[in-house]
């Protein structure tokens, strides 16, 4: 090879000393993964920014979790203990079984012989 074959070699292939690791050429950049450094203040406000924008939405949805729960009747949060008792004492009642049903009708003073009450309606 002489020089007149070296030189006329087309310009755009380049030999692998000229190439970087990915493909791309050294010579137009070297430091292109770097650039990003150039705007690290603009980056940094961003990322800042972000963050604010998350702990906001966090303290939002906590603070509507805590709002729901306020409206939510909980028995055992909301009521007070003598409320607790009287429902412990309601749990205890039942009802009976119909054999003490004809004294309460024989002390009862209704007239078992009136008329139907219907709301609205004049006698």
């Amino acid at each position: 090879m002489n020089g007149s074959s070296v030189a006329n070699t087309p310009p755009s292939v380049k030999s692998k000393e000229d190439q970087g690791l990915n493909g791309h050429d050294e010579k137009e950049n070297p430091f292109a993964e770097y650039m990003w450094m150039e705007n690290e203040e603009d980056f940094n406000r961003q990322v800042e920014e972000e963050l604010q924008e998350q702990d906001f939405l966090d303290r939002c949805f906590q603070e509507m979790l805590d709002e729901e729960d306020k409206d939510w009747f909980i028995p055992a949060r909301d009521l007070p203990q003598a409320m607790g008792q009287l429902q412990q004492q309601l749990n205890g009642l039942s009802v009976s079984d119909g054999h003490d049903s004809e004294d309460i009708l024989s002390k009862s003073n209704l007239n078992p012989d009136a008329k139907e009450f219907i709301p609205g309606v004049k006698y």
